[in-house]
């Protein structure tokens, strides 16, 4: 068995081609696939989160409306970048839109990605201390909101208080109990992956990553999470550790499919440069008849490392149309694969 969910980009813009032509389609159209799709059996519904861009953003409010509308349905980001982030305002949202949806976040945090605007965390009022990288804020920003998801209380309160107090120290309210279990960290590289395990996040990895060994995207996926997997293990962590990969996968069955995806039968992985010089292997697009769909997906070796799949989906194309995607691989798809 494995999991299955989708993940949204949220992108618009005033184009004839896109059902999604304002913010306000975006937000409004999540809400109601992240509805249809727990209707359809889907496990999750996942967004990404980019500032300074005509897509998704601030993902709390998204998140909370969401979890009033549904019962089931696993309601998560991936990935929250939190050089961008009050870690501590960052508690009170994710402990808010949690106890909305009764338990069903899954959070996922990293440094994030390449950027629309030069540092444009700065424009969010932060800066770096001393020696720190971007890279090493996001961490330690991520720390201090794993470690504040605790619940132990940790600010001196007030003698004279407008409401009286408990004993002790406060902490941050309101707490959500068990959503420190369901924070992810987004790793592009095997070092951050080994980072996560110590700390005992859960692990989240997409369709890109640093190329570190040559090898096709998928194997030094599966590598990537191996590592994970065994430095979780050894850091002592009881809980058993979730591991997410996501992947644009597209199950041709009518002539609008083949219209919009055919092309991406003939894909394969591609390899770029990112930010600071770094190589990056960006994983391939699987788009094929379902029958083919399955013989290729077996072969996918993180993919079966993973105990969660999360499927991009082209939002732009509407809610209707991307919920018969989701539908064409739950019904010709995951049953094949065992999925199901």
């Amino acid at each position: 068995m494995k999991k299955l969910g989708f993940l949204s980009f949220g992108h618009w813009a005033d184009h004839p081609a896109y059902e999604t032509k304002t913010a306000s389609d975006t937000f409004l159209q999540s809400i109601d696939l992240a509805v249809a799709s727990e209707e359809l059996g889907l496990d999750g519904a996942y967004f990404r989160v980019h500032h300074f861009a005509r897509q998704l953003a601030s993902p709390f409010p998204l998140l909370a409306a969401i979890g009033a509308r549904t019962r089931n349905i696993e309601i998560g980001t991936g990935v929250i970048d939190m050089r961008y982030e009050n870690p501590l305002y960052m508690v009170e949202d994710a402990g808010s839109a949690d106890l909305i949806s009764e338990g069903r976040l899954q959070l996922g945090i990293s440094r994030g990605s390449p950027e629309q605007v030069i540092d444009g965390w700065k424009y969010f009022g932060y800066d770096l201390q001393d020696g720190e990288t971007d890279a090493d804020m996001g961490r330690r920003k991520g720390l201090e909101f794993y470690e504040k998801l605790k619940g132990v209380g940790f600010a001196q309160p007030n003698p004279n208080p407008m409401f009286p107090n408990p004993p002790g120290l406060l902490r941050i309210e309101p707490h959500s109990e068990g959503l420190r279990d369901r924070i992810w960290w987004g790793s592009a590289s095997d070092a951050t992956a080994v980072w996560a395990g110590k700390i005992g996040m859960n692990l989240q990895s997409s369709t890109l990553k640093y190329d570190e060994s040559g090898k096709p995207f998928h194997i030094q996926q599966a590598e990537q999470i191996r590592l994970y997997k065994e430095a979780y293990k050894k850091a002592g962590h009881t809980r058993e550790p979730r591991v997410s990969v996501s992947r644009s996968v597209f199950a041709l069955v009518n002539d609008q499919d083949k219209y919009y995806f055919g092309r991406e039968a003939e894909r394969t992985d591609k390899v770029g440069v990112l930010e600071g010089n770094q190589r990056a292997i960006f994983g391939r697009s699987y788009a094929a008849e379902p029958e083919q769909l399955v013989k290729e997906l077996a072969r996918d070796e993180a993919i079966q490392e993973a105990d969660t799949l999360l499927l991009t989906i082209p939002n732009t194309l509407g809610v209707d149309y991307n919920l018969h995607v989701l539908e064409s691989i739950l019904k010709y798809v995951a049953p094949e694969l065992g999925w199901r």
